[in-house]
């Protein structure tokens, strides 16, 4: 489990990197067997003739903007979009990005154009595939997901394989999403805090009762929600109806959901304050104190260590400042935030 310490020492070395424009992708994937979590995982890109048990694409002379990919976990193909930054020579960060339920990682993309944000700022991203159109977000065993921690173990290959494939940088790996995949994202922050330097959820909540998933370890993260949400609301879904295709997990509301992680780093009281279009409650994370106490370390640390909630005005189960119409029924889009930048300034460390 990373300490505040841990935070603390990002947080001296994010700023630079991506001021120095780090971060370059691979010509193509690397071949070999190389056994991850749940499975022995593999990929193939585009025009690829690996079989089983390889990871092969096709080399360029330039990264291709999109790579769509396959893995193997768990004896099952899961796929992803990745995307790649400009090349250079160093470690690059990872943003893994879940698409919500019933949608796919082209829908999501398309929505938040992370693909386009993330990259100019020397990021790979990585759009993973839910089965079914989902996600095991919460810890409850179902007709259609009989296996709940599929997902966590597919979520810790596909990192690990960009790691090895993709010169991802293991110490800058992010994850966000959106409604169910929002609470992925919170899942893989609140069991594998490990494994993340910090993730933000759009329109997801922390899965409650029976389903739980609680918080384990310090993390930054930030929760961003529409005050006016009419398919998960704000405070919470703690007896969601029953639904004939696959149950609706129920939910902390958005406040609790953070006010977990924060509890889970420590932190101390919120402190509240109203900005054009949306409310931002942050939580500052205990003892983020670095090693050397200069003035510029103790800010860069103080600003690492942090949990916010971000109450979006006249938004529904929307992405705020998106520019494509949502499904009938989900509420307005806010003009007022650009999710995207704010959630990728949060994560890399110039946005809290």
């Amino acid at each position: 489990m990373r300490s505040s310490r841990d935070l603390a020492s990002r947080a001296r070395r994010w700023p630079a990197a991506l001021a120095l424009a780090l971060l370059l992708p691979l010509t193509g994937c690397a071949t070999g067997a190389d056994s991850g979590p749940g499975g022995d995982p593999s990929a193939t890109g585009p025009g690829s003739a690996g079989g089983p048990g390889t990871a092969t694409a096709t080399a360029t002379a330039a990264p291709a903007p999109e790579v769509r990919g396959q893995l193997r976990a768990d004896d099952r193909t899961r796929r992803y979009l990745l995307h790649r930054p400009a090349a250079t020579d160093d470690p690059k960060p990872l943003l893994i990005a879940f698409h919500g339920r019933g949608a796919d990682a082209a829908e999501l993309r398309e929505k938040s154009r992370l693909e386009r944000a993330a990259t100019a700022r020397g990021m790979l991203v990585a759009f993973p595939e839910g089965l079914d159109h989902g996600w095991g977000a919460g810890t409850l065993a179902t007709k259609q997901r009989p296996d709940p921690g599929l997902d966590v173990r597919f979520t810790e290959a596909l990192i690990k394989h960009l790691v090895r494939t993709e010169h991802a940088d293991p110490e800058r790996v992010y994850a966000t999403g959106f409604s169910n995949g929002g609470s992925m994202a919170l899942r893989m922050a609140a069991e594998r805090p490990d494994l993340l330097a910090g993730a933000v959820s759009v329109s997801g909540q922390l899965p409650a009762g029976d389903a739980a998933v609680k918080p384990t370890g310090p993390l930054p993260v930030m929760v961003v929600y529409g005050a006016d949400d009419p398919v998960r609301p704000l405070a919470g879904w703690p007896s969601p109806p029953p639904d004939p295709e696959e149950p609706i997990l129920p939910s902390l509301s958005a406040r609790d959901t953070a006010a977990a992680f924060a509890a889970a780093g420590g932190a101390g009281k919120p402190v509240a304050r109203e900005e054009k279009g949306y409310d931002r409650t942050v939580w500052r994370l205990k003892d983020a104190a670095p090693a050397d106490s200069t003035a510029a370390a103790t800010e860069a640390a103080a600003a690492a260590a942090t949990v916010q909630l971000l109450v979006v005005h006249d938004a529904g189960h929307t992405w705020p400042g998106s520019t494509v119409a949502p499904p009938d029924g989900f509420g307005p889009v806010s003009k007022a935030l650009d999710a995207t930048g704010t959630l990728l300034d949060f994560l890399t460390g110039s946005g809290r």
